[in-house]
């Protein structure tokens, strides 16, 4: 797991100092620290029962920030703990299974996935439709079955998979820049600000 989030993670006070403490080195701190604990030898477990709310963005210029802020801070650290790859025991370990899960799910498979919407659309003009249209609807049904296995495991109401299909169509190609942006900035060796947050004050608990 190389990410606890810090909206919702708890950590025992002596695997934060064997790790080096909580450092300024990245944007997404969580995620540094998180690493670093794995690479120290600590165990991280998922509390199923645990509850947490925080503030999420109200507004989609605020939602760029934020995913702007968490993917190349996820690159920073990445790059950060690099030389685990090379490294013996549970930095060992991890280096060499987590790090490349992770540049093949947070970065490789996202810069590629436009490639099924360019697919899709170069179907619809000049191939069939008709295929095009069920190729493009049976991987909806594959998202669709493995986020509704999702909602089940955390005991989620199904409803809100209403949503998905608009998902398709809005938050994946904002995802798509993202992570784009990041990757140029990141092989530009800019320096990115921290992007705080704008706080609304409009939290909603939603009850069971």
């Amino acid at each position: 797991m190389p990410t606890v989030p810090g909206a919702l993670g708890a950590f025992r006070r002596d695997a934060v100092i064997d790790a080096g403490g909580l450092t300024a080195d990245t944007l997404a701190e969580d995620t540094d620290l998180t690493m670093a604990i794995c690479r120290a030898g600590w165990k991280i477990v998922y509390a199923e029962d645990a509850r947490a709310w925080t503030e999420a963005p109200a507004t989609l210029a605020q939602l760029w920030k934020q995913r702007y802020r968490w993917s190349y801070g996820t690159m920073q650290a990445m790059w950060k703990h690099r030389h685990a790859i090379a490294d013996s025991g549970p930095s060992g370990r991890f280096g060499r299974v987590g790090l490349p899960l992770l540049a093949l799910f947070g970065v490789a498979l996202p810069l590629l996935a436009p490639v099924i919407d360019l697919l899709a659309v170069y179907g619809l003009i000049f191939l069939d439709r008709g295929h095009t249209a069920l190729a493009w609807l049976a991987m909806l049904a594959l998202q669709f079955a493995t986020a509704a296995v999702a909602f089940h495991l955390d005991r989620e109401r199904l409803r809100g998979l209403w949503a998905l299909p608009l998902q398709q169509l809005a938050y994946r190609q904002l995802m798509y820049l993202v992570i784009a942006q990041s990757t140029a900035t990141a092989l530009a060796g800019a320096r990115l600000r921290w992007h705080k947050l704008h706080r609304t004050g409009q939290t909603r608990v939603a009850s069971r």
